[in-house]
């Protein structure tokens, strides 16, 4: 019988760059159906009844341990299905990773580690325990417990091109947001992203990060100077880069005395 998969993620590149890793490591693997966020998740298991589940753990609205979670508990009287976490936070994976329940991959998805993942995910299905489900939510509850306290992100996920790089955040020099993308700034290049400003306050070290602008953060240590221009407005120099960087009136506290 076919295996048959659902994938999970809010980034369209993502999801068609593990449907083709996963083509290449395992050709005979039915994707189902894709998902856009954690609640498209649910739905689609409910009505493809797949054997294994790739969620990004961090989504819009329902996060991927969310709609792990609600996976689990639909599959009364049915096969729990594999789940697989393709993620950028592996600290939140490998207490559960270590329990051989649930597996995961770090973005992107590397051809090797995803191979190993194959692997074990075959040998889990060709021999079925018992207590499956009990485990699988048992291994839910310890990730619930961690997302409820994260670190704070150390990684960006970002478009450059038609690629999906991971650029660390201490590289990051700042972000600048419209009405569609974010910008990311580092000192070797630009990056898009859509995760809007508010929520990368939430995500990032307040302490290494400002808000200067309510389109605006910039990472403290990549400060040079502030300046004032002919109409007062405060701006912030940038180390290496030709950008001044406006600071609202709301953020101009942080740089009194300046």
């Amino acid at each position: 019988m076919t295996p048959k998969a659902v994938i999970a993620d809010d980034e369209a590149l993502m999801r068609e760059q593990l449907r083709a890793r996963l083509a290449e490591v395992w050709p005979e693997l039915e994707i189902a159906a894709e998902a856009r966020n954690g609640a498209e998740a649910v739905e689609l298991v409910a009505a493809e009844r797949p054997d294994i589940v790739f969620l990004d753990i961090r989504m819009p609205g329902k996060s991927g341990i969310e709609a792990a979670r609600e996976i689990a508990a639909l599959q009364t009287g049915a096969r729990v299905p594999e789940i697989v976490f393709v993620t950028a936070y592996d600290q939140y994976a490998i207490d559960a990773f270590e329990q051989g329940v649930i597996d995961y991959v770090l973005k992107p998805a590397e051809r090797e580690r995803l191979a190993l993942t194959v692997e074990r995910i075959r040998k889990r299905l060709a021999a079925p325990t018992d207590n499956a489900q009990s485990a699988l939510q048992q291994a839910l509850e310890r990730l619930a417990g961690k997302l409820e306290a994260p670190s704070h992100l150390r990684w960006i996920q970002a478009s450059v091109g038609q690629q999906i790089q991971m650029i660390p955040v201490e590289e990051v020099l700042f972000f600048i947001s419209d009405e569609k993308y974010t910008r990311v700034q580092t000192a070797q290049q630009e990056a898009l992203i859509r995760t809007p400003i508010r929520e990368l306050i939430a995500a990032l070290d307040p302490a290494q990060f400002w808000q200067i602008h309510r389109s605006t953060l910039i990472n403290a240590r990549a400060i040079a100077g502030i300046s004032r221009d002919e109409r007062g407005r405060q701006l912030v120099s940038i180390k290496g880069r030709p950008e001044k960087l406006e600071v609202s009136r709301s953020y101009a506290h942080l740089f009194k005395g300046m």
